[in-house]
């Protein structure tokens, strides 16, 4: 029954990440195939839109030059990619002062890497490094920790509710339940309303950043408090940084949940799988054992039987010599 058990463990890992392994790339396949049908002709239409807008500009205006018109395009591309932006006849900063700087190292540390910000001097670039390599560390183990003390809140919930309903199915499916809609309205359903308020961006939109920042895609398409058009209260960032950290590791949460569902639904499979292939092997060895004690209680008659000597090896005792 081990070496059964062992053998079936073998053949689940010899075969099993060639599976996930095919899955991975048909579930990354299908992902590329469905985006390129969807986001394919919107930037084809874009760049006919950008084609059309720069010869507009130069026909327009023939005091412009195709190459100096160039550079002043890359210039103001560059200026936006460092947090710059035209108003007028001035230029709009902040995305540097201390909140945004705030911004960015949560931004950093939690892998997010929104990617419309970057430092642009060589100490910058260096010193994110060394503060990256020590703080993804650090935010790792507390996020760990804040998903412990959620975890503990529902177990201790769980408990007090097991007094009231006898029955520790219930308890547990009802806590759970609640968690993982209190996650939803605070993490994900709600913030929406404040970034629409804030940003002006629609319902779908704040969702769609809240998601992408809490699973540390981190696109950078939307990104909050970036619209040099917008006033922002100073509280702002550092509230979206504390949304950040609980919402990840509640996130985190929810992921380790589904994995330990799937893992938990592959292994019940293989057990029964395993209990299937062990029952034909017991099968398999009561046969042999019923036919090996058949066999031996043939041998048994056969040694019992009285044994007649031969007549033709008779042993005749030689004559003694005269």
């Amino acid at each position: 029954m081990v070496a059964a058990a062992a053998g079936g463990q073998r053949r689940r890992r010899r075969w099993g990440v060639p599976v996930l392994l095919v899955v991975y790339v048909s579930y990354v396949g299908l992902g590329a195939g469905v985006l390129q049908a969807l986001e394919r002709p919107a930037e084809v239409r874009a760049a006919q839109r950008l084609l059309q807008q720069h010869w507009e500009l130069l026909a327009n205006h023939t005091c412009l030059q195709g190459p100096a018109l160039q550079r002043l395009i890359e210039g103001i591309v560059q200026a936006y990619k460092s947090g710059i932006t035209l108003q007028g006849n001035t230029t709009s900063l902040g995305r540097w002062n201390f909140s945004g700087s705030f911004f960015f190292s949560i931004s950093a540390i939690t892998t997010i890497g929104y990617g419309n910000l970057s430092p642009s001097t060589v100490a910058g670039r260096i010193f994110c490094i060394l503060f990256a390599l020590f703080g993804i560390p650090l935010n790792l183990v507390l996020l760990n920790e804040i998903g412990q003390l959620m975890l503990l809140g529902t177990q201790h919930c769980a408990h007090r509710l097991e007094e009231v309903f006898h029955g520790q199915k219930k308890a547990s499916l009802l806590i759970k339940t609640c968690a993982l809609v209190t996650g939803l309205l605070l993490f994900l359903l709600l913030p929406p309303l404040l970034f629409s308020n804030k940003e002006g961006w629609s319902y779908e939109e704040g969702f769609y950043y809240s998601f992408i920042t809490l699973s540390t895609i981190g696109f950078g398409d939307y990104v909050i408090g970036m619209n040099p058009d917008r006033t922002y209260p100073g509280w702002y960032k550092n509230v979206i940084s504390l949304w950040i950290l609980f919402g990840m590791a509640w996130l985190a949460l929810v992921i380790k949940f589904c994995i330990s569902f799937l893992e938990s639904s592959s292994d019940f499979c293989q057990c029964h799988k395993n209990s299937k292939e062990m029952a034909e092997d017991l099968i398999d060895d009561k046969k042999n054992s019923m036919t090996g004690l058949h066999n031996a209680e043939i041998c048994n008659d056969k040694d019992t039987k009285p044994k007649v000597p031969d007549e033709s090896h008779t042993y005749t005792a030689p004559t003694e010599a005269l």
